[in-house]
This record gives C-alpha cells, sequence and structure tokens, in this order.
C-alpha cells in the first residue's frame, strides 16, 4: 500500500498527532534518502526536515542527500534502496530539474517507500504545479509544470492562501478546471494512504474554480 505525505512547514515540529501517524507508517526504517531543492548547496541541507524527524523518534540506520556532488547512477540507486524518500523545501523549479535531469519521477513512483515532500518538495510531488510571480517565483510568465505525478492532482504548499484567496482563485481557476488543487501553509499535512485522502490542519481544496476548507481527519 503506497503512502505519501503531502506537507506544508513546521516551524518547531511535527504536531504530535502527526508524529503519532508517521511512526505507524515508518515501519522499515533502514534508509532515507533526501533530495535536495537547493543541489548547488551543501551545507546543512536536509538539517531542518531531517530534525522533525529525529523528534518524532523516527530515526534511521542510513542517511542520504541527493543533491549534484552525488553522480546520477548512485542516486538512482539510493531511491531504488530507499525505505523512506523525502523531498526537502526550499527552491521548487531547482529540485524539478534535479528530478528531471538525473531522471528520478518514475524510480519514486515505482517506490514501495513511504515518499514524503515539504513545501517546494510536496509541489514537485504533485502531478502539475503553477509557477507563477504571484507565489514567489522569480518568472514573468506564468507556466504549468510537470511535478512527479505521484497523485492525479495539484498542491500549493506553503503559501498564505487564506490572505490571498482572490489572487489565488484567479490564478488557479484554469488548473482547478482540469484537476483537484489542494493549499495549505504551515503545520499542515495531505496524506494519501492506499488511494483515500486525510487531512491534517488547514487545508483546501480547490477544484472547478470553487474554494472549499477541507475537515480534519488525521
Amino acid at each position: 500500500m503506497k503512502t505519501h505525505y503531502y506537507l506544508g512547514w513546521f516551524n518547531n515540529t511535527f504536531p504530535e498527532n502527526l508524529g503519532k501517524i508517521l511512526q505507524e507508517d515508518i515501519t522499515d526504517r533502514k534508509s532515507l534518502a533526501m533530495i535536495s531543492s537547493n543541489p548547488f548547496f551543501y551545507e546543512d541541507d536536509g538539517a531542518t526536515e531531517r530534525s522533525w524527524l529525529d523528534q518524532a523518534g523516527i530515526m534511521f540506520d542510513e542517511y542520504h542527500l541527493i543533491n549534484y556532488r552525488v553522480q546520477k547512477k548512485d542516486a538512482q540507486t539510493l531511491i531504488q534502496n530507499a525505505s523512506v524518500i523525502f523531498l526537502l523545501g526550499g527552491d521548487t523549479l531547482k529540485q524539478n530539474g534535479l528530478l528531471m535531469e538525473y531522471e528520478l519521477s518514475d524510480l519514486i513512483k515505482e517506490s514501495r517507500a513511504v515518499v514524503m515532500g515539504a513545501s517546494a518538495g510536496a509541489i514537485n510531488m504533485s502531478a502539475k504545479w503553477l509557477c507563477s510571480k504571484n507565489f514567489g517565483y522569480k518568472v514573468e510568465i506564468s507556466s504549468v509544470y510537470n511535478g512527479i505525478g505521484l497523485d492525479n492532482f495539484s498542491i500549493l504548499s506553503h503559501f498564505d492562501f487564506e490572505n490571498n484567496i482572490a489572487l489565488v482563485q484567479d490564478e488557479l481557476t484554469p488548473l482547478s478546471e482540469e484537476m483537484n488543487i489542494y493549499a495549505s501553509n504551515t503545520d499542515c499535512a495531505v496524506r494519501v494512504k492506499g488511494g483515500k485522502i486525510d487531512i491534517l490542519g488547514n487545508v483546501f481544496l480547490i477544484s472547478h474554480s470553487k474554494i472549499q476548507r477541507l475537515d480534519e481527519t488525521l
């Protein structure tokens, strides 16, 4: 049963209920493979996300960080052998480029590992995502990018959605006609396990131009 966690950002630690559920879902703890979102930067990358897991009592025998210091073939092997794959937060575009260049997306889709992503990582896990200057990207023209496509929806993660509802609705209307979009900010999670979607925190669904706040189920 495949399990995917689309996370927002956590300023301190995982909420207690999220930590408990992760403890139950992550039973194989041999290897954690973290995928950088700033692959040219090597200092302390992944330290924050790893600290969340540490504080939840989830430790691994091996920790690996995939960036441009790691050879493509070695990166692919790390993904194939991982117990958990964690796409780190940061620069969505740079991480997307690493995924494409190293041909990791299909390997992640095929993996039986628990796959997690925080902020940028969650966005890249989704099927498609909108790159727009209104969402903080340094671009002039908005465009839709393909993500890994673990599940057939889009993610807008770690964005002050509630104070920008009109802007978001205007920007995301075309994509929302094609697929559901889950929008969240901090201390939030969308879990997909065996095709069932669960919600933690303030998460909104944008579908066919309409927006609704979802009830928590975790």
